[in-house]
């Protein structure tokens, strides 16, 4: 009988405990993250309509309609908003290239500061990838990794510069500094981070010589990406001796990519308003063509005549840097498109798989199921805006594209507004306690990992 019970009490127990087993994952939330209601724009997949966007440890785990919203544990309801891949901005200035430390003393080989801003800037406009347009060389590459590269939220990739000191050392225009060799070894010694090599600034005004002469600089740079197998960026100023045609249709490969398609020193349009041939010839060909804003380089008089003409850049990009203020984002770039009249899912496109695969980074760009939850959202504003360009010149426009929330590897990096986050009123307990000590627990509204 004292048996019977006994087995009877372990049944009961063992029942329990299933139960209480069942019961836990039954509650346990099958989702980290809800993005709810957005409309997803997510062209490597071609999406474009209503769903929801679900996240789990750092992926995407579902992009469907109707997820039901108890099945997350932090819900975010984006309705009215635009869910999109985090945006690729593939020309970024981070770090201090060439720039010596010192090089605000006397007695420093250059006097030039560094371009570089904080990386992290880049998650205000809605992006999670940027590529450093070269600020660094063979010799300074290791200073950029250490210092930037290794520490920023936003994930950090690099062309690397075929001038071995880099940007702003004083040495770009040795000739000697472009040696294609240690540019391809240092690309070898990095391929996860180093997507490239960059051309700039080579000799745009003084007369030839004996050390410097017109394609030194893009015949190294296409030496070096020749044999480390990767594209090369050029930032080039044409010359009569240097013709633009030559770049663009002889020297450049298929996959190599033009930044600064509208800057002024290029032949864009001709004087008759049509657009030059040359372009569609040259993409023909594989050249890509890249926005790269940047201080000095988009001209309204270039971009609107060709946009109209149906010439759009194949990628979108800042050239964000120290000598850049008035350009502050990626959104501020997509915007002045969008009021030229590009519809946003084409500058979607071109803002995420199209930039993904011009690195070669097919995995970045998207929202497919298992990749890191890189998510950009978006509202489109419509009212009174005004946007300028290099020339000083103003274009208003009624549209204006701003991120509302950016999620870099399924964690809230960017999120002003509080869009993700509860009224303050309504913010669990721990958040109306007092810390005791300086290392004590911060009061939060919620643990959902955001820095």
């Amino acid at each position: 009988m004292r048996r019977n019970r006994a087995c009877a009490t372990a049944l009961t127990i063992l029942l329990g405990t299933a139960s209480m087993v069942s019961n836990s994952s039954a509650q346990a939330p099958r989702y980290d993250l809800l993005l709810n209601g957005g409309h997803v724009i997510d062209p490597a997949n071609h999406l474009d309509s209503v769903m929801d966007v679900a996240v789990v440890k750092g992926k995407i785990a579902a992009v469907e309609a109707n997820i039901p919203p108890g099945q997350a544990g932090k819900v975010v309801d984006v309705s009215g908003l635009y869910v999109t891949p985090g945006l690729i901005d593939i020309h970024f200035h981070v770090g201090h290239g060439g720039a010596p430390v010192n090089w605000f003393a006397p007695e420093a080989r250059s006097h030039t500061a560094p371009l570089g801003v904080p990386a992290d800037i880049a998650l205000q406009g809605g992006v999670t990838t940027l590529v450093d347009a070269g600020s660094a060389g063979a010799d300074t590459f290791l200073q950029e990794k250490e210092e930037v590269i290794d520490h920023a939220k936003v994930r950090v990739l690099a062309f690397l510069n075929i001038v071995a000191n880099g940007m702003n050392g004083g040495l770009e225009q040795t000739v000697d500094q472009m040696d294609p060799k240690r540019c391809a070894e240092t690309i070898a010694r990095y391929p996860d981070v180093i997507v490239g090599v960059k051309t700039a600034h080579y000799w745009t005004s003084d007369p030839w010589d004996a050390g410097h002469t017109p394609w030194a600089a893009v015949d190294r740079a296409e030496e070096c990406g020749r044999a480390a197998g990767v594209p090369v960026m050029f930032d080039f100023w044409p010359r009569p001796d240097r013709p633009y045609a030559d770049l663009i249709l002889t020297k450049m490969r298929p996959g190599d990519i033009h930044t600064h398609v509208f800057a002024q020193q290029f032949p864009i349009i001709l004087p008759s308003g049509e657009i030059n041939p040359i372009l569609a010839e040259a993409r023909e060909r594989g050249v890509i063509f890249d926005v790269g804003h940047g201080a000095g380089s988009f001209w309204f008089r270039n971009a609107v005549p060709a946009v109209k003409q149906g010439f759009i850049p194949d990628s979108m990009s800042t050239d964000l840097h120290m000598g850049d203020l008035n350009l502050i984002s990626m959104t501020e770039v997509i915007s002045k498109f969008l009021a030229m009249g590009v519809p946003l899912e084409d500058l979607i496109r071109r803002s995420t798989v199209n930039p993904a695969r011009e690195i070669r980074r097919p995995e970045l760009g998207t929202l497919s199921v298992g990749e890191d939850a890189d998510i950009a959202v978006l509202e489109e504003l419509h009212g009174r805006f005004s946007y300028i360009d290099c020339g000083f010149a103003r274009m208003d426009a009624d549209v204006k594209l701003v991120a509302r929330m950016t999620i870099r590897g399924g964690r809230i990096v960017y999120d002003p507004s509080g869009l993700s986050m509860v009224p303050w009123e309504k913010a669990r307990p721990q958040y109306f306690t007092t810390p005791v000590l300086g290392n004590s627990t911060p009061a939060k509204a919620d643990d959902y990992p955001r820095q």
